[in-house]
């Protein structure tokens, strides 16, 4: 890193830059809490509300029409610290720049969340005030903690009935196993929320009631029953950075005073070394607590010259990590993070980890080896482009007009040679047959799939080779939904589609060898491939690898590319049922060719036909789709909806009792509740009860009903 990593180009510092995303559960409040916060922050002047379809971020139809957030939008705000007086006036100050991302809470939409993590420095994790730690909030942690981002939490919506701050702070201690402590408590709850106790200060902060929007509040003295709270809650803090920071520790250890600003600090490196969670109360839609929750964003959470470096590793080799260090003197290096169209055309989302990048230069991507001169950066907010000349290490931007490019491609100076770790994105879970409803739309189907298909990982576009039927898988219903809705209004296609299917998989329980000889004469020149290989079982979500044990050019080295193309190819169809085959290990170890006879196309069949072989003999197995639920239902329903849950092959995993309400936790296969469930709960639960469900692993069908997975499949393609 140089001496001053930042350009005297450019407007904020890298110390005075914060790349966050704002993520949780379905429903609890992030696109209602992104709004606040660019109001305070001087980007809008009025707050739109997802209710009323007039939230910044969401600017879908879509979104608009259903209150959802579909794709995750970015936005860039400024803002300055709150002052010690609370009298707050001043929305254009620009002391601090944070860029932030409002991803979706649908689990449906999980993709959009783990690219955003994926390219961000810090999170703010929202949970509901009321519901505590639902099963998305659990997917996101874990998605955060994969990246290893920083998070701080806001407890939303204090003001509603049965909020309970205390009890959300245990859940989520108890279930995600964080090292949660609280910064900022809510004063009050439900209807008499009114402020916030400032643990570090020892304040009341107190918003007022009778301005607009909650922009002033005042900063008053702790009642004794707050200092109370204030007290024991600064002793647990303290505690906590005690353990987890040594320059706190070292100064309690020589009983040193302890000021506020040093707690400020050992708080923010705790934070950034992914030791503590601070958690502050507040609710976005009654305008409690968001601006304490920017200055914390400020204080606690890493500009992009705190985080750990980006790694990454030249193009072909593995083994060697390179660090790429937020610096605009370094060599130019960003991540493709997301793709989107539009009438602006192709946009490439970038998160740039190291130089700059400006109109007219040229890039590289490693993955194809093409250089591509930048035509068009623009800085986003939400679904509005400033066009601007550079962009800086840190700046999250897009560039419009780049070709073959996909999510998680590397782009860099050429002289930088390296590929950055791309985002993982998980294996869709449902498909369904679709076909265009007219001549004119057959035409512009193929070109609206693969559009939609490269902006989003998770929809896979596929043919079925015996029915000819163009099929889209993805990771729900509503997901498939909205792809179809978006067909229609952006690409003119009008489609129909059939009944949703389970994407299952097959995969091995034990090792077998494969040994195919393909040997064909017609008079002229044959066809020759000989390929030996080995199967074996991965551990389970490990999916496909290969390794080339080849030795003594028993296949030619130009016959391994399309040796290694055939086992993959192989792979696609199961023999069981036809389903993708996955979590397979697979050694090539030799095999012969022809002088005259031998291609690849010989070769690539044989690899196909020796995978098959060894298939057959390795003792396949079913998989299917396996969903973690939770279910909110009144006490008097439970016994109908476990009952329920269980003749549905769930495993129930907890029961708990929360707000008059019991939660039934189980894991369930998708096959028994992707049809009618909702349906079925209301009627059980007379329209009291509700669940949501997150994608959670594969496990083999069992024998009772395998045959007749197997028949429907084999119905379907005869």
């Amino acid at each position: 890193m140089s001496a001053d990593p930042n350009s005297p180009n450019r407007n904020m510092p890298l110390q005075c830059t914060r790349n966050i995303g704002i993520a949780a559960h379905i429903d609890a409040g992030k696109t209602t809490l992104t709004e606040r916060v660019l109001f305070y922050t001087g980007m809008i002047h009025r707050i739109g509300e997802v209710h009323d379809g007039q939230a910044t971020t969401d600017w879908m139809e879509q979104e608009q029409e259903r209150g959802i957030t579909i794709t995750s939008a970015a936005v860039t705000c400024n803002w300055k610290q709150l002052p010690e007086d609370g009298v707050y006036k001043n929305f254009t100050a620009k002391d601090q720049r944070v860029n932030i991302i409002d991803t979706p809470g649908h689990v449906d939409f999980t993709a959009e969340v783990e690219r955003s993590l994926r390219v961000l420095d810090g999170a703010v994790v929202v949970f509901c005030g009321v519901a505590g730690v639902q099963p998305q909030s659990e997917t996101v942690w874990r998605q955060a903690s994969r990246y290893n981002v920083p998070r701080i939490i806001f407890v939303n919506k204090m003001d509603r009935v049965g909020a309970d701050f205390t009890a959300v702070v245990e859940d989520v201690r108890t279930k995600l196993k964080a090292n949660a402590f609280p910064v900022l408590i809510p004063i009050g709850a439900e209807g008499d929320l009114k402020g916030q106790i400032d643990i570090l200060n020892r304040k009341a902060v107190i918003y007022s009631d009778d301005d607009v929007f909650g922009s002033t509040y005042s900063v008053e003295e702790l009642d004794e029953a707050q200092s109370a709270i204030a007290d024991a809650a600064h002793a647990e803090l303290l505690d906590a950075l005690v353990d987890a920071d040594e320059e706190i520790g070292l100064k309690f250890l020589e009983e040193e005073e302890i000021s506020v600003a040093d707690m400020k600090l050992a708080v923010r490196r705790s934070v950034i070394a992914n030791k503590l969670i601070p958690v502050i109360g507040g609710s976005a839609l009654a305008n409690i607590g968001v601006q304490y929750l920017i200055d914390a964003v400020v204080d606690y959470l890493p500009s992009p010259l705190e985080t750990v470096p980006a790694q990454g590793h030249a193009p072909g080799s593995e083994d060697e990590v390179i660090e790429v260090v937020a610096d605009d003197n370094a060599k130019f290096c960003a991540l493709a993070f997301k793709l989107w169209s539009d009438k602006f055309g192709k946009q490439v989302f970038i998160r740039v980890y190291s130089g700059s990048v400006s109109k007219g230069d040229q890039v590289v991507n490693p993955r194809t080896g093409k250089k591509e001169r930048i035509g068009r950066l623009v800085q986003i907010q939400s679904n509005s482009h400033t066009d601007i000349d550079t962009c800086y290490s840190g700046d999250i931007a897009a560039i419009v007009g780049m070709k073959n490019v996909k999510t998680g491609d590397t782009l860099s100076v050429p002289s930088f040679d390296i590929m950055l770790e791309p985002p993982a994105f998980p294996e869709p879970v449902i498909s369904m047959a679709v076909e265009p409803r007219t001549t004119a739309d057959q035409e512009k189907l193929s070109s609206a799939l693969a559009r939609l298909a490269d902006e989003d990982p998770t929809f896979v576009v596929s043919v079925d080779e015996e029915t000819g039927q163009t099929i889209i898988a993805g990771m729900g219903e509503l997901h498939l939904e909205i792809l179809q809705e978006r067909m229609k209004r952006e690409h003119g296609v009008q489609t129909r589609a059939g009944k949703p299917q389970i994407a299952y998989r097959e995969t091995i329980s034990k090792s077998a060898s494969g040994d195919y000889k393909l040997e064909k004469q017609t008079g002229g020149k044959g066809q020759y491939g000989h390929v030996i290989l080995r199967i074996s079982p991965n551990n389970r979500g490990k999916g496909f690898s290969v390794e080339d044990k080849v030795v003594g050019g028993e296949i030619p080295k130009e016959f391994i590319k399309p040796v290694l193309a055939g086992i993959e190819e192989a792979m696609n169809t199961g023999i069981i049922a036809g389903y993708p085959v996955v979590d397979v290990h697979v050694e090539l170890l030799g095999g012969s060719s022809h002088d005259v006879d031998s291609n690849e196309q010989a070769f690539r069949i044989a690899a196909i036909l020796a995978v098959k072989e060894a298939f057959r003999e390795a003792d396949c197995r079913l998989l299917e789709p396996i969903m973690s639920m939770e279910v909110d239902t009144p006490d008097e329903f439970q016994g109908s909806v476990v009952g329920d849950l269980n003749r549905r092959r769930a495993r129930i995993t907890e029961l708990e009792a929360k707000n008059e309400l019991s939660v039934v936790r189980a894991e369930v296969p998708l096959a028994t509740v992707s049809d009618g469930y909702a349906t079925d709960l209301r009627s059980l639960s007379s329209g009291r009860a509700s669940f949501s469900m997150t994608p959670s692993h594969f496990e083999e069908v069992p024998e009772s009903v395998l045959d007749s997975i197997v028949e429907r499949r084999m119905g379907v393609a005869a």
